[in-house]
Order: C-alpha cells, then sequence, then structure tokens
C-alpha cells in the first residue's frame, strides 16, 4: 500500500492584507508618536524656552544671570562639630536651610610649600547648600573658632538657567529630565517611521537627513 504526499501551495498575502498592516502599523506609530509628545510637552515647552532665552540673551537683551552676596562668620558652637558631617547638619538647623547639602568634604592635613619653605596647612570641611536660587558655601579650618558662610542669591534668569541645567535639583528632577530626553529619541524614530511609512521620496528624506547631520557634524566641529 502507497501514500501520496500532497502539498499545498498557501496563497500570496493578497494587497489588501499588506494594506491593512500598513495601516495598523501606521494607527500604533501615530498613537505612541502622540502619548510620547503629551508626555514630554510641559518640560519640553520648560527646556525649549530656557534654551531660546540662554542662546540669544545678548541678542535679545535679556538680562544676564546675577546673584546678591553676603559673606558672614559664625562662631562655633560649644561642643563644636566633631566632623563636617556633624558641621553641615549644625548650619542646617542654625542657619534653618531647607535644602539638603549637596556636597560635603573634609580635606585633612597637608604640607604646602611657602617659598622656600614648608609648612603644614590644617584639615578643612566644607559644606555645601544649593537650591535653584540660591546657594550657601561653608568653609572651616580645623583650629579656627568660626565657620565663613558665603550665600548667593540669583535673580529670576539665573532660576530659570539653574533649572535648565539642573542645578541644586535632586536626583527626581534629573530622572524626570532623563524620561524627556528618552522621549525625544523616541519622538524622533517613531517620526522617522511615520514619514518613511507615509511617503515614497525616501531618496529625497535621506538626503535631507544626511545634509542635517553633516551640517550638525561641520558646526560642532567648527566650534571646537
Amino acid at each position: 500500500m502507497s501514500s501520496t504526499a500532497t502539498f499545498v501551495r498557501r496563497p500570496a498575502a493578497s494587497a489588501a492584507d499588506k494594506h491593512g498592516r500598513k495601516a495598523a502599523v501606521l494607527k500604533w506609530l501615530r498613537k505612541t508618536h502622540g502619548w510620547i509628545g503629551l508626555w514630554g510637552a510641559a518640560l519640553g515647552l520648560l527646556f525649549g524656552t530656557s534654551g531660546i532665552l540662554l542662546n540669544h540673551r545678548a541678542l535679545l537683551k535679556i538680562p544676564a544671570a546675577q546673584s546678591e552676596e553676603s559673606t558672614v562668620q559664625l562662631p562655633l558652637p560649644v561642643p563644636a562639630p566633631r566632623d563636617a558631617e556633624a558641621m553641615a547638619q549644625w548650619l542646617k538647623q542654625s542657619l534653618s536651610i531647607a535644602a539638603p547639602a549637596t556636597k560635603v568634604k573634609q580635606d585633612k592635613a597637608k604640607a604646602v610649600a611657602w617659598g622656600d619653605a614648608a609648612v603644614t596647612q590644617p584639615a578643612r570641611w566644607s559644606a555645601s547648600f544649593t537650591t535653584p536660587a540660591s546657594s550657601v558655601q561653608a568653609e572651616y579650618w580645623v583650629g579656627n573658632s568660626f565657620v565663613s558662610v558665603k550665600r548667593s542669591d540669583t535673580n529670576a534668569f539665573g532660576v530659570i538657567s539653574n533649572l535648565h541645567k539642573g542645578t541644586g535639583m535632586g536626583v527626581a528632577w534629573i530622572l524626570l529630565v532623563d524620561t524627556l530626553a528618552g522621549s525625544i529619541i523616541l519622538l524622533s524614530i517613531t517620526g522617522v517611521l511615520l514619514w518613511t511609512l507615509m511617503n515614497k521620496k525616501r531618496l529625497v528624506g535621506a538626503a535631507i537627513g544626511t545634509v542635517s547631520l553633516l551640517a550638525l557634524l561641520g558646526i560642532a566641529a567648527a566650534s571646537l
């Protein structure tokens, strides 16, 4: 008894099926592009506006970032702080500083050259408290009876500039801005895909993209 194998050729996908798949992909890309754009809209407005102001501050005659500085010398409490961290906590409470310490440093005593002689420089403690609107810098040389504290308050343009650079902002702000950067990358990718699928003049698009990239690299190289 013999058996005969039967091969059935599957019909090629019809033009309607291909058009339906393409329409589904386009629909998904449009939704993704729209939701990503909505997520980054508020931050994009902030960074776009501040970027324009920073780039054209001279041409638009926008007042530059200005700050008012003041310096005081605070006598050490009794008992004196045991280290730089304790000094930072004491300053935070004594001066009612709302911002957490962004940088606390404790340098050891070391020998330094003084003309032809060598002298010992005492240990140095420092602490910084920074927000977009103000900064407090404290410095203490071990052996002194006081701590030098400098405060700097910036104007509105300085606040905008610091927000743009992330100065004085916490981890949450940094991560939020990272999502904006990721959104811009995804918007670029989905935008290119949408253009490619919706336009048949791909050679023209490739030429525009290449010229744009070359212009970017050329301007960047010229400014180095």
